[in-house]
């Protein structure tokens, strides 16, 4: 099993565990919802669901919330705003945005693990004005450019 390579401060307020990696080769720790009753959410109905973590996310870093697949599958609830940005100035309660696309009411149980957190490293940009591009095979060629094959 790898080893972590960073450490990342963290308040849980929440009655449930921290989020886990689920297997040894996950990239995204389950997070839990941090409800006193169950959700229902009807059809197409969205809603904010807090999870009661706290985190410090060290400059150069972000962390991304990201949908659970089983859910999305099974149940048909997902994220919106997919994959969300914790930036690392943020120190509010980590919430996540979840819809239901299923043509059923769906509930959200107390300590249902609802979505996946992910670290990630960011790079930086700096614009550099210019008047051209370098062209490619591409060009302009917009959505659906390439064609269904």
């Amino acid at each position: 099993m790898l080893k972590p390579s960073i450490t990342i401060p963290v308040i849980n307020r929440s009655a449930f565990p921290l989020p886990a990696y689920a297997t040894v080769g996950s990239s995204g720790l389950d997070v839990r919802a941090n409800i006193d009753q169950p959700i229902t959410l009807q059809s197409l109905e969205r809603t904010l669901v807090p999870t009661g973590l706290f985190v410090e996310i060290p400059l150069g870093y972000e962390i991304q919330v990201r949908p659970r697949s089983g859910l999305a599958v099974k149940q048909g609830l997902t994220c919106l705003n997919t994959p969300g940005t914790i930036d690392a100035d943020y120190r509010g309660e980590i919430k996540v945005i979840l819809i239901n696309l299923s043509q059923e009411p769906q509930i959200i149980q107390p300590g249902d693990r609802i979505a996946q957190l992910v670290l990630q490293a960011i790079e930086l940009i700096e614009w550099k004005p210019v008047d051209q591009l370098n062209e490619t095979d591409r060009g302009s060629g917009g959505f659906g450019h390439t064609g269904k094959q």
